[in-house]
């Protein structure tokens, strides 16, 4: 996981130079969006694979197939094929993001998930802090390409070690058993790999659309809806879009509170640079500052909160989320500091550490031994799906206002009290969320 998010972290500052050295800034949001359709098919891919073998081999796999798609970006000579290696990455990350959820419901007793989760936020300390500050510095002093190099090399030997364990591991290690069933008594369905192939095509086309308005790019924004509309659905336990309790409530509110979360860090930095026209340094430290305060609220939800039922944290983390778009607009303001609206990262960053692993000990809670993979998995597609609606809404009437000749701050407060919406939605339903475990009484 501290690898995992090294290489997420450190890539972000590099690819606008890559595709700006490979002429392709046009199709930008096609190479950050790769990673997140590919993600979507990566974790169903994962959850299925989980289920039916154990954690061990998809997260040897995952770990494996990071350091291959490293070094399809780094020896990229033209802007396609540099989203096909984030492509390849959103693939791995996928596969191990569901593997490790697994691997730790399958491993941990129940009173150690909460910590074990709170390590996993741990492990992303130390990237945020010096990930992006010497990926930038090499891809300017050097080149963007030995950014990828370096990582590749960063992750070659502790990938062989961890395939290595992880082989020997799997032949000592059973598969959970098939024989549970769910809380409600009924088994949820395998989702069909080429339902999940796609969505994650869905998603994919939607990203391109974004690059231009010609008739192409149209059809292609057709197409992606199409797909995702037709398709996403059958990825998420049935319930899912009218919060029915247990797993499918759990699934839903990951998928908002993420999407909140990841709009807040999209908008709340160009805000930053475009109209309060802040130090880039400063909107660097709001991101580390976000990553500590993440992993500071997940610790305390794993050590000094874990006896407060999880629907009541999920709710508290809502509430916080709603609190940051409430200073994200506040800070769109003239008059008030701009400080404010950095701050707004923070305090988003406090309600997902109290959110999503409160949401990630549920789903396990509410799912047999044999269907945490497809817990996992669907809670995965979610998150992608939950970025994806948020954002796009979000950016959608951002660009609406934009258009009204408006000031550029009431493009960016509109936005950010549209996010209030997801937010309340998320704290009204957070109860639906609670219910009787799957191994528990009746």
């Amino acid at each position: 996981m501290f690898l995992t998010g090294f290489a997420a972290l450190a890539v972000v500052p590099t690819l606008p130079v890559a595709a700006q050295d490979l002429h392709g800034v046009s199709l930008y949001p096609l190479v950050a969006g790769c990673f997140v359709a590919a993600s979507l098919f990566g974790g169903v891919l994962g959850g299925d694979w989980s289920d039916r073998a154990g954690a061990d081999r998809p997260l040897a796999a995952g770990v494996a197939l990071a350091v291959a798609t490293l070094l399809v970006s780094a020896t990229s000579t033209s802007i396609w094929q540099l989203a096909a290696g984030r492509f390849l990455d959103g693939l791995s990350a996928g596969v191990v993001a569901v593997a490790v959820n697994t691997a730790i419901a399958q491993a941990y007793p129940d009173r150690l998930r909460a910590r074990a989760l709170a390590l996993m936020s741990t492990c992303w300390i130390i990237p945020s802090l010096a990930g992006p500050p010497l990926a930038g510095l090499v891809a300017a002093w050097w080149s963007w390409r030995a950014v990828f190099f370096g990582l590749a090399a960063l992750n070659l030997l502790p990938a062989l070690a961890v395939v290595v364990l992880l082989r020997r591991r799997a032949g000592r290690s059973a598969p959970p058993s098939s024989n549970a069933i769910g809380s409600t008594g009924v088994r949820p369905p395998r989702p069909a790999l080429a339902v999940a192939a796609a969505v994650s095509a869905g998603a994919a086309l939607a990203q391109y659309a974004v690059s231009g308005w010609d008739l192409l790019h149209l059809l292609c924004a057709g197409g992606g809806l199409g797909l995702l509309v037709a398709f996403a659905p059958r990825l998420l336990p049935p319930g899912t879009w009218r919060a029915a309790r247990g797993l499918p409530a759990s699934v839903l509110l990951r998928g908002l509170g993420s999407g909140v979360y990841f709009t807040l860090e999209a908008f709340v930095p160009l805000l930053l640079v475009t109209v309060r026209h802040v130090p880039a340094a400063v909107t660097g430290l709001a991101f580390t500052a976000a990553a500590l305060a993440w992993a500071a609220s997940s610790w305390a939800q794993g050590r000094l909160l874990e006896h407060v039922p999880r629907h009541q944290l999920v709710a508290a983390g809502a509430l916080l989320l709603a609190l940051a778009a409430a200073l994200a607009a506040v800070g769109t303001l003239p008059a008030v500091p701009a400080l404010t609206a950095a701050s707004a990262m923070v305090v988003a960053a406090l309600g997902m550490g109290l959110l999503a692993p409160s949401l990630t000990l549920l789903s396990i809670a509410h799912s047999p031994p044999d269907r945490r993979g497809y817990a996992g998995s669907a809670m995965q597609t979610s998150q992608n799906l939950g970025q994806i609606a948020v954002l796009g809404a979000a950016s959608a009437l951002f660009n609406t206002v934009l258009r009204t000749r408006l000031p550029d701050p009431a493009g960016y407060a509109a936005a950010f009290v549209l996010l209030l919406l997801p937010c309340v939605l998320a704290a009204l339903f957070a109860a639906r969320a609670g219910g009787v475990p799957a191994e528990g009484p009746g």
